[in-house]
């Protein structure tokens, strides 16, 4: 797949959870359901929230039904809070269909006293399979076109039938489109073009067509075969088994003299000493030990091959800057987050009372919870580089999901 640049936007996202989930079977709808660390729910807004500058995200919920069971199935992943910091998140009750529910959301949003929202995303709740690829692509487009959605070719070859059984034409598959979400548009066209096809008598079955009505036509990016809709609750284990998945792990290390002078910064965190670690950047010994974890894991070089020291532009240069530009990188390629855990050796000063600091800012660069970050110190024993205080060394492990 093409990876297309999506350039600064304002996106809102639609999640479609006003269903009834009538198919599901279980007393508990198909979106509240649990999935990996957090809900079916979750895992389809994640991608989202990772990958855009999402300023407002809707989801909308049944008619008889008050935001207490999307909220918590949010909540249930720690992540999402992380993530969600700089978004507006709404809660809207949808209607009797769900061309009825996105243009209730639509409406919310454009209530919103703030809202410079330039694309708008629409995606199914029950497609909590969704990668960061097909919604940056998709965003991408839309941009260009106005108007875009993911789509793969069918499997199986195709016919028109006239409706009793009878095959009535042959269709070309090459040229056949079976469409997924999200759907994505520019904000204000679609608005218009709800509220002309709330009144026009017809039924939509998905927002391309009110686009293709009223405005003009709709672009496709390559979808995903994986990128499944959930419409019985086996489906989330059949879906689970028959995806791929693929773990790598990153070991990463550094160490730097300590010299009068020089900040002491520790994963991005000044802690007061009268020595810091010499280096041609800030000289963050253990944000510099992450960096090459998370780029050997990736198998995307070393931080030397990104920042050479013998270039003068990274001379003193903010390493947790350094790390956020590389981790971009890496989530680019697919890979997200499951834990880091890493050690800092050095005599003084004493590193408990400001590790829990330390793991928030780490999170806090990578875009994930603390809990999933966890750094241990050790002392030289008095022996050694590090044991006479001239020096500090830091290891770090990770491992990258995909």
């Amino acid at each position: 797949m093409i990876k297309k640049s999506l350039p600064p936007t304002n996106a809102a996202v639609v999640i479609a959870a006003a269903g009834t989930s009538s198919r599901t079977g279980t007393s508990v709808r198909k979106q509240y359901l649990p999935l990996g660390r957090g809900t079916v729910l979750s895992e389809a807004v994640k991608p989202f929230l990772r990958t855009l500058h999402c300023t407002v995200l809707v989801i909308t919920i049944p008619a008889d039904e008050n935001d207490i069971p999307a909220n918590t199935a949010l909540s249930a992943d720690k992540e999402i809070n992380a993530l969600l910091h700089q978004t507006k998140l709404l809660f809207v009750h949808g209607g009797k269909t769900r061309q009825e529910s996105v243009k209730c959301a639509l409406e919310a949003i454009a209530a919103l006293p703030d809202s410079d929202v330039d694309i708008i995303l629409v995606h199914d709740a029950a497609r909590p399979f969704v990668t960061d690829d097909i919604i940056r692509n998709t965003a991408a487009a839309a941009v260009e076109h106005g108007a875009a959605v993911p789509a793969v070719v069918p499997v199986d070859t195709q016919k028109e039938t006239d409706g009793r059984g009878m095959i009535i034409r042959h269709l070309e598959r090459s040229l056949i489109a079976a469409v997924q979400t999200p759907q994505a548009f520019l904000f204000n066209p679609i608005l218009e073009a709800h509220r002309k096809a709330s009144n026009d008598g017809c039924t939509y079955t998905d927002d391309t067509e009110i686009w293709d009505k009223y405005v003009g036509r709709v672009f496709t990016v390559p979808g995903d075969v994986c990128n499944k809709k959930i419409t019985f609750a086996s489906d989330v284990g059949k879906t689970m088994n028959n995806s791929q998945q693929i773990i790598h792990t990153g070991l990463g290390y550094d160490i730097h003299p300590l010299v009068p002078g020089r900040k002491l910064l520790i994963g991005g965190v000044e802690l007061p000493f009268d020595k810091g670690e010499a280096g041609h950047s800030d000289g963050d010994v253990l944000l510099h030990a992450v960096t090459d974890a998370l780029l050997g894991a990736a198998g995307l070089g070393d931080i030397g091959s990104f920042f050479p020291s013998e270039d003068i532009k990274w001379k003193d240069a903010d390493s947790a800057v350094l790390l956020r530009a590389v981790w971009q990188k890496i989530t680019d390629a697919g890979w997200h987050l499951v834990n880091i855990d890493c050690i800092v050796k050095l005599e003084q000063p004493k590193f408990l009372p400001y590790r829990n600091t330390v793991c928030s800012s780490i999170a806090e660069i990578l875009g994930t919870t603390a809990e999933n970050i966890f750094v241990k110190a050790k002392t030289g024993e008095k022996m050694g580089d590090v044991g006479k205080g001239g020096a500090i060394e830091a290891w770090c492990s990770c491992l990258l999901q995909k």
